[in-house]
């Protein structure tokens, strides 16, 4: 006989209790979105970070993309692009969502089994029905749901940071770009300027007034500022490109103009006398592997707890029988250890641990360095690049002054006036990547206080050994 089955008013409230607890977490990726923002909006310096979940919003950004580059891009402008339009961030913000729903799975309670059978016995009919829920799932939930919640939370860190290395990457790359233009410039004038001095070589070598070296030193000059306006030419592309790939550009997208110079140097350079305070209050990766020590020390506990008990399950059996009374109870299910008592695994959980507190030490260590070495490369490229702004340039267009009275008083030729202009040409691009130089640390260093940073090339390499064309 098939009868209905009636819980014990205990069950039914323990039930409810346990669905209760599972329907307390919800998937939430637009808070993670929001978090990621106030953590990055300081060095972004942007207000809203787009994440293209939904494809018509993508006709507003096209939009405003086009907006941004009907002008002269500017260096925010283009942070704005990178953010809402490079594919890797849009690819990498995904994350948040599989950390947000692993969460929500972890805090969920495992679905419960429910067992029935049928059994004869002459004409006796027999049905067996079973309820059963993992108890120690719901034992170790508190703290799963706490090792959850921190792995969402080192995750908005980690594309935290992520976002603040693109904006870094596009502002250096926006400066190379427009210093890379700059120079092409200035390797055209210098080009000009020696093809000028080798005509006039020819001429006068023609008529018998100069030598055979003369013309081949006048003629080798031409050849290197034309070598060099070729690898400018090159590495105008190249950084011209580099930037639009972080803008996440294509099409005619890519056809945007820059601005024709680098910004002024600014006039005196940060003072950072509490630079390691802050290292520990700012970066990413320590709170990173802080909040990773911390996870594992909630492991550790969770298995110390679960030691002995890694199965514990509750089943309540209902009975009936069209020749007997309906049978009612309930049953726990243990797992018993008597071959693995567990020791292995937790002494794994306590390497581990102990492994993630050496790295924690290694990270704060680091950090505090790196961002000594940031400041120091900042400051050095403001020296250099003031050094060239108040002494080196001013030197050398008061030399330029000088020689242009000498010949106007005839006391050098024009071959002099000629290569003088060279020198100047080149020192003032020199300056340029100076600059360059000076703004690309500055970038870093804002960066480092954030997270750990790989230098550029630009950043350590010899500011005189850009230049378009040696001087003569």
């Amino acid at each position: 006989m098939n009868r209905t089955f009636k819980p014990p008013m205990r069950f039914v409230a323990l039930g409810t209790l346990l669905l209760s607890m599972a329907g307390c977490a919800n998937l939430t990726p637009q808070s993670s979105l929001e978090q990621v923002q106030q953590q990055s909006a300081e060095l972004t310096g942007q207000d809203a970070l787009h994440w293209g979940r939904q494809q018509e919003q993508a006709p507003a950004l096209r939009e405003r993309i086009d907006d941004l580059l009907a002008e002269p891009l500017a260096l925010e402008s283009a942070v704005e692009i990178a953010l809402m339009n490079n594919p890797g961030l849009q690819a990498r913000l995904f994350d948040l969502g599989i950390a947000d729903a692993e969460r929500v799975q972890a805090s969920r309670l495992p679905n419960p089994g429910f067992s029935i059978g049928r059994m004869t016995r002459g004409t006796e009919v027999e049905w067996e029905r079973g309820l059963h829920l993992n108890l120690g799932s719901l034992i170790a939930l508190p703290m799963t749901r706490r090792i959850a919640a921190g792995q969402n939370a080192q995750v908005q860190r980690e594309v935290s940071l992520s976002v603040m290395r693109l904006a870094t990457d596009t502002r250096i790359a926006w400066y190379h770009a427009v210093a890379a233009q700059q120079s092409l410039a200035y390797s055209e004038q210098v080009l000009q300027a020696a093809d000028a001095s080798a005509e006039l070589a020819r001429r006068m070598a023609a008529v018998g007034n100069y030598s055979a070296l003369q013309q081949a030193r006048e003629q080798s000059f031409y050849a290197e500022a034309a070598l060099a306006h070729l690898q400018a030419e090159r590495e105008k592309s190249a950084s011209h490109e580099r930037l639009i790939r972080l803008l996440g550009l294509w099409g005619e997208q890519m056809d945007f103009a820059l601005p024709d110079r680098l910004p002024d140097l600014p006039q005196h350079p940060l003072d950072q006398p509490d630079i390691e305070q802050q290292a520990m209050a700012s970066r990413l990766d320590v709170q990173a592997a802080q909040q990773a020590a911390e996870r594992l020390a909630t492991n550790l506990k969770l298995g110390k707890a679960t030691r002995f008990i890694n199965v514990l399950e509750l089943g309540v059996s209902h009975n009936s029988s069209n020749e007997a009374p309906v049978q009612r109870g309930y049953e726990i299910t243990v797992e018993l250890p008597l071959f693995d008592w567990s020791g292995a695994r937790m002494a794994g959980n306590e390497a581990r641990y102990m492994q993630q507190v050496r790295r924690t030490a290694e990270v704060a260590i680091n950090a505090r360095s790196q961002l000594r070495e940031g400041y120091q490369a900042y400051r050095s490229a403001w020296d250099v690049a003031a050094h060239y702004r108040d002494e080196i340039v001013p030197l050398r267009k008061r030399i330029s002054e000088e020689n242009m009275l000498l010949y106007n008083g005839m006391f050098i030729g024009v071959f002099d006036l000629l290569a003088d202009a060279r020198e100047q040409i080149v020192t003032v691009n020199r300056y340029l990547q100076a600059q360059r130089y000076f703004w690309v640390a500055q970038s870093e260093f804002d960066l480092v206080r954030y997270g750990p940073v790989q230098p550029s090339q630009a950043s350590t390499a010899s500011i005189t050994s850009a230049s378009p064309a040696g001087g003569h």
